[in-house]
């Protein structure tokens, strides 16, 4: 059913861009669904569900809000802590240990380290993630720590 969901964003250039997301909020609730109003540095977003409900996101209420290819996932799939050796997305970026409260660590690439303002994206560092990218709510993290990445052997 979420896959028939659809909701649309205005982008700069006059075109609409979906957002499958899942936010994971501090105390524990999670929402699954398709944005269309999501600006890191606008209070507030809203998520359209399965059942077709907007729900009003505060961002500060969020410990992050997952990007996603898919919103099923795979909850037993362990993400790569390596960087793949050819992987041109760290070119310019900072690697990134966030861990936050609630004990959740992600290893990803952030454009600036100290990440400036409240809210920041991370890259994970494993290409095939289902997460794309990751708004971290600054204020939901415990630990984070700027640390050189391990890289995968190119393949031959």
């Amino acid at each position: 059913m979420a896959a028939q969901m659809v909701a649309r964003s205005a982008c700069t250039y006059g075109g609409f861009v979906p957002h499958k997301v899942v936010a994971h909020f501090i105390g524990g609730k999670v929402v699954k669904g398709i944005s269309h109003d999501i600006n890191a540095q606008k209070p507030f977003c809203h998520i359209r569900t399965a059942e077709q409900e907007s729900i009003p996101v505060r961002l500060s209420d969020l410990k992050a809000l997952f990007f996603v290819r898919d919103l099923a996932g795979d909850p037993k799939r362990e993400e790569g802590r390596m960087l793949e050796g050819h992987d041109l997305r760290a070119r310019g970026a900072h690697p990134i240990e966030v861990e936050f409260g609630d004990g959740e660590r992600v290893m990803g690439l952030t454009a600036g380290y100290p990440p400036p303002g409240a809210f920041f994206f991370v890259l994970p560092v494993d290409a095939r993630s289902n997460n794309l990218r990751i708004l971290v709510n600054k204020a939901a993290v415990k630990r984070m720590a700027n640390q050189p990445l391990a890289r995968k052997p190119r393949s031959a």
